[in-house]
């Protein structure tokens, strides 16, 4: 399989991309995909307001209870009838809760579900050539590593990038109209400690990436040498792949270590100054509680606020690189999609084509897409009668099974006609075309299923008895009776 030239690979730890118009549009395609689902989408996104605002009750709640033991409760509330209303309100937010998560998990499923099928569809139409240039995992990989990262950003990032949102709008209003004095000291300091822990952050992240990375090489070493352990062994070259692996191994090691440096150098960051910084408010509104400027319970509701606040503004930076990175998927697949099949994958269902069989090749040259310039076949003319047995001899390389790929129409010849019963097949519809030919390749290739399933899988509509008289024909019967399931042999 030759290596993709091109732009599809990608992994969980690449840099994120940087946020562009052009990608964001493209990305907004696939919203077409939440059409359907809208409705409980929007009733999951009003849920997730509804629970956001709410649970900064809980914190207030708490406050006012302080407030109620030391004689200055503003709300005249018992503290019985707190908890009774705190209660309620957390059975409230529980039911919420439950029956958002419940909508946005129908939701991301089903649109999920819905590309993958979308994708599958588009990649089972593309032509050979198509799969010569882009590795098969690097195509799995788009149907499994972005629709995932697509759905976590659907199911997860976006709704906790608008519940952090939404908290940090509710919690700064809520402050600043009860501790002005407080709230300006805090707007102040946090948002520069909060940006330099994002910066700080950014470069851990470029360490554990480099760290995957090498590490992702280590792994590479170790599936080539256990795959291709047969030729490893037979050239006694255990020693080598050995020193190969452990010198990976070292550098993933280096990088660890220089990135439990920064860990460690981050941690007593936090430490020193986010912590320092609250101890601090702590310490003014202790003054101000103690000159009766504000209530005890005021100053731990401004404190747990803080602290969520503060949640919420280091929370914001993974967030949003989750959803660049989600963009970049989106993009991705949309690259996908926008890509041109060569048939249609829908069954037929008209009547087939009446064909003799007779095939004709006249002046017909080819070279394969990877490589246009080494040309395989040249001005090949060839005559197939039908009932006629033909057999292709000539050494390795000599472009035996390109002509019957050719024939087969896996590759579109450079110059040159095919001919089928006279008519050039450039004319014919593709699939019926192919629906004409059987081929046993070369190398065996069963599908995961039943021996019966591998048998029909050229007439999907085969009789039990058409089934038995294949295996017959093929002198597989005799084998597949010796299975105690026979053709029902997984």
């Amino acid at each position: 399989m030759a290596r993709r030239r091109g732009g599809f690979s990608s992994t969980e730890d690449e840099a994120p991309p940087k946020f562009s118009k052009t990608a964001a549009r493209r990305a907004m395609q696939l919203l077409g995909y939440l059409r359907p689902y809208r409705w409980p989408y929007f009733l999951s996104l009003f849920l997730l307001f509804i629970s956001s605002t709410v649970f900064m009750v809980f914190p207030i709640g708490s406050g006012e209870i302080i407030n109620v033991v030391t004689d200055k409760g503003e709300y005249g509330l018992t503290l019985d009838q707190i908890g009774l209303g705190l209660l309620v309100i957390l059975v409230i937010q529980s039911l919420i809760s439950f029956l958002r998560v419940m909508l946005t998990t129908y939701v991301s499923e089903h649109v999920m579900a819905d590309l993958r099928g979308d994708l599958f569809r588009k990649m089972i139409t593309f032509p050979i050539p198509f799969f010569e240039e882009n590795r098969v995992g690097e195509l799995t990989s788009r149907t499994t590593t972005d629709v995932q990262q697509l759905q976590d950003t659907i199911s997860i990032t976006s709704v906790e990038f608008l519940r952090q949102i939404i908290i940090l709008i509710v919690g700064t209003s809520y402050l600043i109209y009860k501790t002005p004095d407080l709230s300006l000291f805090m707007l102040m300091t946090f948002p520069v400690i909060v940006v330099l822990a994002l910066f700080i952050g950014r470069y851990i992240r470029g360490l554990a990436r480099q760290r995957q990375e090498v590490l992702a090489q280590t792994n590479v070493i170790l599936d080539e040498s256990l795959q291709s352990i047969q030729v490893v062994k037979t050239f006694a070259n255990e020693w080598f792949e050995l020193n190969r692996y452990r010198e990976r191994n070292r550098e993933v090691v280096r990088l660890a270590m220089r990135l439990g440096l920064m860990r460690s150098l981050f941690v007593a960051f936090v430490i020193a100054i986010l912590f320092g910084a609250m101890f601090y408010v702590l310490w003014r509104g202790a003054l101000m509680v103690q000159a009766e400027q504000m209530a005890p319970g005021d100053l731990i509701s401004f404190i747990v606020i803080t602290a969520i606040i503060g949640g919420s503004m280091g929370s914001l930076g993974d967030l949003y690189t989750q959803m660049l990175r989600a963009i970049g998927a989106s993009d991705r697949l949309v690259d996908l999609l926008a890509i041109h099949g060569e048939i249609e994958a829908t069954q037929h269902t008209g009547p087939r084509m009446v064909v003799r069989g007779e095939i004709e090749m006249k002046n017909l040259s080819f070279s394969y897409p990877s490589r246009s310039n080494l040309p395989v076949l040249q001005g090949i003319d060839l005559d197939m009668k039908k009932g006629q047995k033909i057999a292709l001899v000539g050494g390795s390389g000599a472009g035996k099974s390109t002509i019957v790929q050719l024939i087969l129409r896996l590759y579109p010849a450079e110059s040159g006609t095919l001919f089928l019963d006279g008519q050039d097949v450039n004319q014919m519809d593709l699939a019926e075309y192919r629906r004409h030919f059987a081929i046993v390749p070369q190398e065996v290739m069963l599908f995961g299923g039943t021996i019966r399933d591998n048998i029909r899988y050229g007439n999907v509509h085969a009789s039990e008895s058409e089934i038995i008289r294949a295996a017959e024909l093929s002198n597989s019967m005799e084998f597949i009776q010796q299975f105690p399931e026979g053709l029902d042999t997984w």
